[in-house]
């Protein structure tokens, strides 16, 4: 991908001070969130206490043990995860030059729910460790298959792409209702994880993603200048020197990657991939440079505050963050839509 990712991309005219300036101000209300996270919960911690438990000046007691056992697991959880589906949202939107795309488009939350059910059904795996691993294997085998069924000959355009990405859907998510149905116990185990949720996962658990997390990352990065010269038109893309295919590619394996950790990881979790890149791209404009950080740095933020918002509504009980983002996310994108014009992709 050597060409096509150091290919220029074309300039845009908005300030490059102001949107260094918001991200780092997104990236400070990012960490208040994060703190705000660690300390609440069905039993409210000062703040004060837990920076002292995260400083290490307090190592012992209960407050000690919530934090590092359960709360700073899941707040890493929702980092993680969130930056996953913020970035992979704003490149399926960018590939498919769809506003409406989401990386479920690919196939990937069905290709993960696919091989969870196989793994509970026909292995009996019920380990979160376990199934994560088929999760993740799911998803990338639905990707792939989707690619290669929008190719034509050498071609792959993001129109064939979304068609082919439909039908695997249909296609899987008769095979995960009819295996359920068949398996009252698979769906028991099955029903916890579709529900997304960043709640009772471990540190080893993020370990194990973050890999493929980072390296997701990696290659999204180098894509930001080539999509922004393939947002011009393909043949104005070719002109600048971009190699179509690569991007492609490339575009497809990121996606893969970053949102088949964290569908892995958490489970499917709606509308953080699809509401996020509109909201970066009204500050920063369609410079996927910007756009791409943005995302980073507020999808996690914006998962965080719905995974807080979950504990305190019901308190001491708990709303799953996959229902909360749902809930929030379906009126914000449908205000978005009606208040101003969706900024391209």
């Amino acid at each position: 991908m050597s060409t096509a990712i150091t290919a220029a991309s074309p300039t845009v005219s908005r300030p490059v001070g102001r949107r260094a300036g918001w991200l780092l101000v997104a990236v400070v209300v990012l960490a208040m969130v994060c703190l705000v996270s660690v300390a609440v919960g069905s039993r409210m911690l000062p703040l004060d206490v837990v920076w002292k438990v995260l400083t290490g000046e307090i190592i012992t007691g209960d407050e000690y043990t919530i934090i590092w056992d359960h709360r700073v697991p899941r707040t890493l959880i929702g980092l993680t995860c969130g930056l996953a589906l913020g970035v992979a949202g704003a490149l399926m939107q960018a590939l498919t030059r769809n506003p409406l795309a989401d990386p479920s488009l690919l196939g990937v939350d069905i290709g993960a729910s696919t091989a969870v059910v196989a793994a509970l059904s026909l292995f009996g795996v019920t380990a979160i460790g376990d199934y994560i691993w088929f999760a993740f294997g799911g998803a990338a085998v639905a990707s792939v298959l989707v690619y290669l069924l929008g190719a034509t000959g050498r071609m792959v355009t993001p129109e064939r792409m979304v068609l082919a990405g439909a039908a695997i859907s249909a296609a899987l998510g008769a095979v995960v209702a009819a295996v359920l149905l068949l398996d009252p116990a698979a769906f028991q185990q099955f029903r916890f994880w579709q529900i997304g949720s960043i709640n009772g996962r471990d540190l080893d658990a993020v370990m194990t993603v973050s890999t493929f997390v980072c390296a997701g990352l990696g290659v999204a990065a180098l894509l930001a200048a080539p999509l922004n010269a393939l947002a011009l038109g393909e043949d104005t893309g070719r002109a600048l020197g971009v190699r179509v295919g690569q991007v492609r590619v490339g575009c497809v394996l990121a996606i893969t990657l970053l949102c088949g950790a964290s569908v892995a990881l958490a489970g499917p979790i709606a509308f953080i991939g699809l509401t996020v890149p509109h909201i970066a791209r009204a500050i920063t404009g369609p410079d996927q440079r910007w756009v791409l950080p943005y995302c980073a740095v507020l999808a996690p933020t914006l998962l965080l505050m719905a995974d807080v918002l979950g504990r305190l509504v019901m308190s001491p009980r708990e709303i799953e963050v996959g229902i909360v983002t749902a809930l929030l996310g379906a009126p914000v994108f449908i205000a978005l839509c009606r208040r101003r014009k969706l900024v391209a992709a």
